[in-house]
């Protein structure tokens, strides 16, 4: 039995009389290695170890989070999530039913090809440092920089009614970028910016094509310096995968959150411009788009069994054909609104209780190779790698920024331009979705620090998407 199963362990022998109880444990373990222009950066190591306890009683639930995991910490935690829970009876906006079925017993746990440990931290700064180096292309190049984040992250959770579900898996954050000045200008290119991630160990790196990136990167950002700015026009946009992924995020996958809808983030986070009603009736985009949440992707950064208050995860459809289904909401969420949701209920570490939360929000795959793609713009362009984004606080209106475009004529792909903007709705860019990449060309990317809640939890959120074509979108330059 492992030490955080013993914690929850020990927690039942001290829990107080309730109607129910639960308790999350979660260990984390991190270690970040990073070299900046050639310097190997100090070595960032965290190891976290804590508990959630929740309590129903008398109609009202409570929790109560502690790092005292000793059988007298938690006791004084399940005390203080009764206490709440009384305190809130009869006040609560909605309540959950218990489940009818049998317990659940799940232990599992994630082992990649290469293990995280299977190198020595020497080695891996020494093979870090080495393509931090191969950056340094020529004299322009300013600022460079290679880095590499792990997290171990284990957790437990137990109930009253018999369950016992642990997962665990490591996930693995790289980045690369290189900055390119002329002395009058600077132009950066990434690997991503940051938005590449797996779950896996050491294996992840030659898997996203990690050591083999620098030089390319560091050439697009000496080409960028001399490249024109991007024009201004309305044509058709060619999003590739590191840009779509964001695109997703923002424009449907925070406007889709449940609690969102329901309020809840009004004073944080925000609003949505999808109501209640459009549910089963709303047209979000073309008949081309199919928007899953699919927690099973193999190595995606939110693939799990189970949510965080234990609900089984499995594939749903919330965007079918470009007709709106269902929204991002655990059970709770489901309850209040009366819509169906998904098993997202997610915290981001074991001092916070769990949300409504984006997990693996992934675009199916389309029929066209991306030489199809270009071939049906006859003007337009293609952006990659996100630099900035800005979207009103009910995810509607939105300008992004991107790293890197090259113009489309006739059917083929021309000019590298810098500077590369455009804007939108989210009510009508999705519905001008005029082609979607095969399978073949389907890429897995993320972010590690998605925002939201009150107190703010930051989580990992995975995107699997093929490259998207839209008609009639705004497009202009400007750094």
């Amino acid at each position: 039995m492992t030490a955080i199963a013993d914690i929850a362990a020990r927690f039942a022998a001290v829990a107080p009389a309730c109607d129910a109880w639960s308790i999350r444990v979660m260990r984390s373990r991190s270690e970040s290695l990073s070299v900046t222009r050639g310097i190997v950066d100090p070595v960032s190591l965290g190891d976290d170890l804590g508990a959630m306890v929740t309590v129903q009683a008398k109609g009202g639930v409570g929790y109560a989070a502690t790092s005292d995991i000793s059988s007298a910490g938690l006791k004084a935690a399940g005390r203080a999530a009764h206490a709440w829970a009384e305190c809130v009876a009869g006040r609560m906006v909605a309540s959950v039913d218990r489940k009818t079925t049998a317990p659940v017993k799940f232990d599992h746990e994630d082992r990649p090809r290469q293990s995280w440990d299977s190198l020595s931290r020497s080695a891996k700064i020494e093979r870090l440092k080495s393509t931090a180096d191969a950056l340094k292309r020529g004299d322009k190049i300013v600022d460079w920089a290679a880095y590499v984040a792990y997290a171990d992250e284990d957790v437990v959770l137990a109930t009253s009614d018999g369950d016992f579900i642990r997962q665990r898996r490591g996930l693995v954050i790289p980045g690369l970028s290189a900055s390119a000045s002329d002395g009058a200008e600077t132009q950066t290119r990434t690997l991503a910016r940051g938005g590449v991630m797996r779950q896996g160990g050491w294996d992840v790196l030659e898997d996203v094509g990690f050591w083999q990136a620098p030089e390319r990167i560091a050439e697009e950002a000496l080409e960028l310096l001399a490249a024109p700015d991007c024009p201004a026009g309305t044509m058709d946009l060619l999003l590739m995968p590191d840009q779509m992924y964001i695109q997703i995020h923002e424009s449907i996958g925070h406007p889709l959150e449940l609690d969102r809808i329901l309020g809840d983030e009004r004073n944080y986070a925000g609003t949505s411009f999808v109501t209640p009603d459009m549910f089963g009736a709303y047209r979000y985009g073309s008949e081309l788009l199919n928007v899953t949440f699919d927690p099973g992707v193999a190595g995606e950064t939110a693939s799990y069994a189970f949510d965080d208050d234990g609900t089984p995860a499995a594939k749903q459809f919330l965007i079918r054909a470009g007709m709106l289904e269902r929204g991002l909401g655990g059970a709770t969420s489901q309850a209040r609104i009366n819509i169906p949701g998904v098993a997202n209920s997610r915290a981001c570490n074991w001092n916070r209780p769990a949300i409504d939360r984006m997990a693996n929000l992934n675009i199916e795959a389309g029929s066209s190779s991306l030489e199809d793609l270009i071939t049906q713009v006859n003007e337009g362009i293609v952006m990659e790698t996100n630099t900035s984004w800005s979207i009103d606080d009910s995810r509607n209106k939105f300008q992004f920024g991107c790293e890197r475009a090259r113009l489309i004529k006739n059917g083929k792909v021309g000019q590298v331009v810098k500077n590369p903007n455009y804007r939108g709705i989210s009510a009508t860019f999705w519905r001008n979705l005029k082609g979607l990449g095969n399978a073949a060309t389907v890429s897995v990317h993320g972010t590690p620090t998605c925002g939201k809640g009150e107190p703010n939890q930051a989580i990992r959120v995975g995107h699997a998407t093929p490259p998207g074509l839209f008609a009639d979108v705004q497009v202009f330059g400007g750094g």
